[in-house]
């Protein structure tokens, strides 16, 4: 599902009316969890969090017009997604979400390299999120990316 959105509020209002309190409680149990210094907005068609270029001027090494990016939430044909770079880039991050995981949700994880897809809306393991959120600092972030994916 593509939404054309120049907003959080605009993308919120696009989605399915199913989907649009997992999707606001998904938001503000990131915004209420998310270190200091990541901004939010509309990126790549989805509510995405970033490190603005007022920290981190050289920008993402694949286009550097863009913010770095570390979260985004999007509602999908089938689910809605959870994008977080942090659990693709460090294995000790990603070793932690899938030990807690299972705490948190009855529902089998459904996830891809940095995709958390998450099927069941009656479901979401909004605490874990908070918690996932929280892990990293944009500092943090920065250095994971600049090891990880910058290229030299």
């Amino acid at each position: 599902m593509q939404f054309s959105a120049s907003t959080v509020e605009e993308y919120i209002s696009q989605i399915p009316d199913e989907r649009k309190e997992p999707i606001q409680k998904l938001r503000k149990t990131i915004l209420e969890n998310l270190p200091s210094g990541f901004e939010e907005g509309i990126g790549y068609n989805m509510i995405g969090y970033w490190v603005p270029h007022s920290i981190y001027p050289a920008g993402y090494h694949c286009n550097p017009k863009l913010p770095l990016p570390f979260m985004n939430i999007a509602s999908q044909k089938n689910f809605i997604a959870l994008y977080h770079m942090g659990i693709y880039a460090d294995q000790k991050l990603m070793d932690w979400f899938l030990k807690e995981y299972p705490k948190h949700s009855d529902a089998k994880l459904d996830m891809g390299k940095s995709c958390i897809r998450l099927k069941k809306i009656d479901q979401i393991p909004y605490k874990l999120i908070g918690e996932l959120a929280s892990k990293v600092t944009v500092e943090k972030w920065i250095e994971t990316y600049e090891k990880n994916y910058k290229k030299k």
